[in-house]
C-alpha cells in the first residue's frame, strides 16, 4: 500500500534474484493489475525481467517459457513497452495494434476483390476492447478501414485516459485526390468516430499522383491548427518522399508506414529513411500468418521457445521498428505482445535477413504501381504512376 519504505529494497540488484519475490510480485498482479505507479516498474521488472528503463534494448535475462506469462504481466508488459523517440522528441510506442479487416472489410480489399474475405466474426468494438485490455495502448486506424466509429466506442467505453493513448489514423486516396476541404472534413469525420479532439499522428495513406504533395501542406495546416500533434506517410517509396522533401516541408514526416518483415526486408529504402530522421511503422509484420510454416522461423522458435509470430515480432522489434501485429482473437493478441523479454542472436537475425527474395521486390513494385492510384478516378491505370522507384 506504501511503496516508499521498500525503495531502497527494491532497487538492490540482489533483490531480482530471489524466486520468491517473482512469486510475490506475480500474485500482486493478479491481486491488483493496476499497482501503484511507484511500484510498477519494480514489479515489471519481476515478473517480465525488464529494468526499470523503457528503452527498445531493454531485454530479460531469465529464460522464457512459452505461454506462461499471466494476463496481468502481458498487459504491465504493454502499458509500460518501450518507446522509440521520433525526431521531433516524442516517444512512439514500439508495439501498436493493427485494426485492417478488424471487424470489416473495405471493399477494395484484395481479399474482398478476389472473394476470399470470409466472415466478420467479432465487431471491431469488441476486438480494440480486447487488445485495450490486454494492455495496448497504440492503435493504429485509418479512413479505409470503415470501423473507427466502432474503434472509437472501443476508446469511450475502456476507461483509459486518453494522454495514455497513442491514436494514429491515414487519409485515403479518394479523399486526397477531393482535395483541401475534404481532408479538413475527413479529420473532423475522424476526430468523431474515434471520439478524441486531437490525433498524435496523421499519415496520408498512398502517395496519390500529382496529389499527395498538396495532401500534406494540408496537414502541415492542420498541425498548426493542434487538432494533430504530428504527421507522416505510408507506402512512400524512396522517390515519392523525395517529390515532397523538394516542395519544401514546414514539418518533416515523422514516419513511414510500409510493410517490413523478414519476406519483404528493403534495407536501401529503410536506410535512406532512417538517415532522414524517419521512424518506421511495419504493417504486415507477422506476414498475415503465411510465414507460420517456414523452416528457418520454426527452427529459431523452437530454439527459443517462442511461437514463430513471437520470433518474427521480436526480429521486427530488434530492428528498431514500430511493431504493429493484428489479431481478433484475444490469446493471440497477448501472445504477439510478449516479444520483450528475450533477444535473437546475430546470426539469427542474419539468417532471417536472408528470407527476402528477388521475386518478393518485385510482388512489392507490381502492388505499388497498382495501389498509389487505387479508388480514385485514375484506379486501373498507370497515369502519374512513377515506373522507376527504390524497390530494394
Amino acid at each position: 500500500k506504501d511503496p516508499l519504505p521498500c525503495t531502497n529494497l527494491l532497487r538492490h540488484s540482489t533483490f531480482y534474484s530471489h524466486p520468491e519475490m517473482r512469486l510475490l510480485a506475480s500474485l500482486l498482479l493478479i491481486s491488483n493489475p493496476r499497482p501503484t505507479t511507484a511500484l510498477l516498474p519494480f514489479l515489471q521488472r519481476l515478473t517480465i525481467g525488464t529494468s526499470t528503463t523503457s528503452t527498445t534494448s531493454t531485454i530479460a535475462k531469465r529464460p522464457f517459457r512459452h505461454n506462461k506469462m499471466s494476463s496481468s504481466s502481458t498487459a504491465l508488459s504493454l502499458t509500460n513497452c518501450p518507446t522509440i523517440p521520433m525526431s521531433n522528441g516524442t516517444p512512439h510506442p514500439a508495439i501498436g495494434y493493427g485494426t485492417y479487416k478488424v471487424g470489416f472489410m473495405p471493399a477494395s480489399a484484395s481479399a474482398a476483390v478476389a472473394g476470399t474475405s470470409g466472415t466478420i466474426e467479432r465487431t471491431a468494438s469488441e476486438c480494440v476492447s480486447d487488445a485495450l485490455s490486454c494492455g495496448y495502448r497504440f492503435l493504429e486506424c485509418a479512413e479505409f478501414y470503415g470501423n473507427e466509429a466502432e474503434v472509437g466506442k472501443a476508446v469511450t467505453d475502456c476507461g483509459v485516459p486518453r494522454e495514455e493513448l497513442f491514436l494514429c489514423s491515414k487519409v485515403w486516396t479518394t479523399t486526397i485526390e477531393k482535395g483541401p476541404d475534404a481532408i479538413r472534413a475527413q479529420l473532423e469525420t475522424t476526430l468523431k468516430h474515434l471520439g478524441t479532439d486531437y490525433l498524435d499522428l496523421y499519415l496520408i495513406h498512398w502517395p496519390v499522383p500529382v496529389k499527395h504533395v498538396e495532401a500534406y501542406k494540408i496537414l502541415e495546416a492542420l498541425c498548426d491548427e493542434g487538432n494533430v500533434r504530428g504527421i507522416g506517410l505510408s507506402n512512400y517509396a524512396w522517390e515519392d518522399y523525395l517529390e515532397l522533401k523538394e516542395a519544401g516541408l514546414r514539418f518533416p514526416p515523422l514516419v513511414n508506414q510500409i510493410e517490413i518483415n523478414p519476406f519483404l526486408y528493403r534495407k536501401n529504402t529503410i536506410e535512406n529513411f532512417k538517415k532522414e530522421g524517419v521512424l518506421l511503422q511495419s504493417y504486415r509484420s507477422l506476414r498475415d500468418g503465411k510465414a507460420f510454416d517456414d523452416p528457418t522461423l520454426k527452427k529459431i522458435a523452437d530454439a527459443k521457445g517462442k511461437s514463430v509470430a513471437q520470433i518474427l515480432g521480436r526480429w521486427c522489434v530488434q530492428k528498431g521498428f514500430v511493431y504493429l501485429p493484428k489479431s481478433v482473437k484475444k490469446e493471440r493478441m497477448m501472445e504477439n505482445a510478449e516479444v520483450f523479454d528475450f533477444t535473437l542472436s546475430e546470426a539469427e537475425m542474419e539468417e532471417m535477413d536472408g528470407l527476402t527474395k528477388p521475386e518478393a521486390f518485385e510482388a512489392f513494385e507490381a502492388l505499388y504501381r497498382k495501389c498509389v492510384n487505387r479508388d480514385t478516378s485514375k484506379d486501373g491505370t498507370l497515369e502519374g504512376v512513377k515506373m522507376e522507384i527504390t524497390c530494394d
